[in-house]
């Protein structure tokens, strides 16, 4: 027969039931392959992890284009304890770069979707493309990351301006994060990569000739500049930069030094590039010519684009991969038709998506010079993300991104 049912008083009721809520709590916090620290922070804290296991994230997020300032919305939402082959991650450093801010004001190729997965009150896009991140949990399926781990993202548009994220592991790249740090992992997939394969891709260098042959270059001051300069000084390679003039002597001087101690050949400015004494430099430069320069890299466009072009030897490459200026680049004929030059485009994230395998090599190739001492940091203004920074104070750092010259990239550097 059937036991009688005994009634508890409420009071006990709700003892069991806080009991059984606890249980459940320390098998949702067990099951998890969270980091101790994390853990800790968890159970003291829970906006981070809650009694369920759900991490909270903050996310910059876009639902239409425009400025900055005028689009972007911090969102606050939950994610699950990672199931299968998803892994739980949380931001070490995701920088700001110019094609960012491209993306939210709608002037970019590569546009991410505009989703609701994440909660948001209209459909939304997250924001950034580039960062390193740590591995938190790991789904039961997932079989090439642990716990601790740094990753970079496998593609651009997965969204990097969050505190935490769910992705599945076929989206990241795992890093060997022994002597890197966040910053030097964070920024490695957009710049130093572009610089890489526009070297490498463009251009068949003759290596018997080591220290004979020239690259020319403008925008010489930015990630993508000072990356080309210290891999060109690694493998042989010449280099002429060229960078804006800055307000006075000094500033521009100590510009030019900057750039000499990463490994630069010549750097001269853009005025010095468009004026008369440009071609008599270039003759010095290469004792006419028996040093050939084989290969230009154009950010600028206009004007400055075409100066380099016309000091390249004969069937050479100007590889366009930024607009500046935002002037078109405009050619002799006789460039074409006498010297044969060639005149390529490159973007790295169409590159990347379909070069995944070589993206992850290349990426690893920069690494091995970091740590070897070869390849150093860019300038940077690092900017704290803690979980409490006003949503103000965020969109304010992107949006000053805009303003003329900048000491360093902006770069996101979460604090938990």
């Amino acid at each position: 027969m059937f036991a009688p049912r005994i009634a508890r008083p409420a009071a006990n009721r709700a003892a069991g039931y806080s009991a059984m809520l606890h249980r459940s709590s320390l098998r949702s916090v067990k099951g998890m392959t969270a980091s101790p620290c994390s853990l800790q922070a968890g159970i003291a804290s829970p906006r981070f992890i809650s009694a369920y296991g759900y991490t909270q994230a903050k996310v910059l997020t876009y639902s239409k284009y425009g400025e900055p300032k005028d689009v972007l919305k911090l969102h606050k939402h939950s994610i699950a304890a990672p199931s299968g082959t998803q892994v739980n991650l949380r931001l070490l450093a995701t920088p700001m770069n110019p094609a960012d801010i491209n993306q939210i004001q709608g002037v970019y190729p590569s546009k991410p979707p505009f989703e609701t997965t994440l909660g948001t009150a209209e459909p939304a896009a997250v924001a950034g493309n580039e960062g390193a991140f740590e591995v938190i949990s790991t789904g039961s399926k997932v079989s090439n990351l642990s716990q601790g781990d740094w990753v970079v993202m496998k593609q651009t548009g997965q969204g990097t301006w969050r505190t935490h994220a769910q992705m599945d592991e076929s989206q990241l790249i795992k890093v060997d994060k022994e002597g890197l740090t966040p910053l030097q992992v964070g920024t490695v997939s957009v710049n130093p990569v572009t610089a890489y394969r526009m070297i490498k891709d463009f251009c068949e260098w003759d290596w018997l000739r080591s220290g004979e042959e020239w690259l020319i270059q403008n925008g010489a001051n930015s990630g993508v500049g000072r990356a080309a300069i210290q891999l060109a000084r690694v493998w042989g390679i010449n280099t002429l930069n060229i960078v804006r003039d800055r307000e006075d002597t000094a500033q521009t001087e100590e510009l030019k030094q900057d750039l000499y101690g990463l490994g630069a050949t010549a750097v001269i400015t853009e005025s010095e590039l468009l004026s008369k004494e440009f071609r008599p430099m270039v003759d010095e430069l290469t004792h006419k010519g028996k040093q050939p320069i084989r290969l230009g890299l154009n950010c600028v466009g206009g004007k400055n684009a075409a100066a380099i072009a016309k000091v390249l030897a004969p069937d050479s490459h100007l590889v366009t991969y930024g607009a500046m200026s935002k002037q078109p680049v405009s050619l002799p004929s006789g460039l074409l038709i006498f010297k044969n030059l060639i005149f390529d485009g490159f973007w790295v994230s169409r590159w990347g998506d379909k070069n995944p395998q070589l993206k992850e090599n290349t990426i690893r190739d920069v690494f091995d010079l970091t740590r070897a001492g070869k390849f150093k940091d860019i300038p940077v203004q690092e900017v704290k993300w803690t979980w409490d920074k006003p949503d103000s104070e965020l969109i304010q750092e992107v949006q000053g991104t805009l303003s003329g010259f900048r000491s360093g990239k902006s770069i996101f550097v979460f604090e938990e």
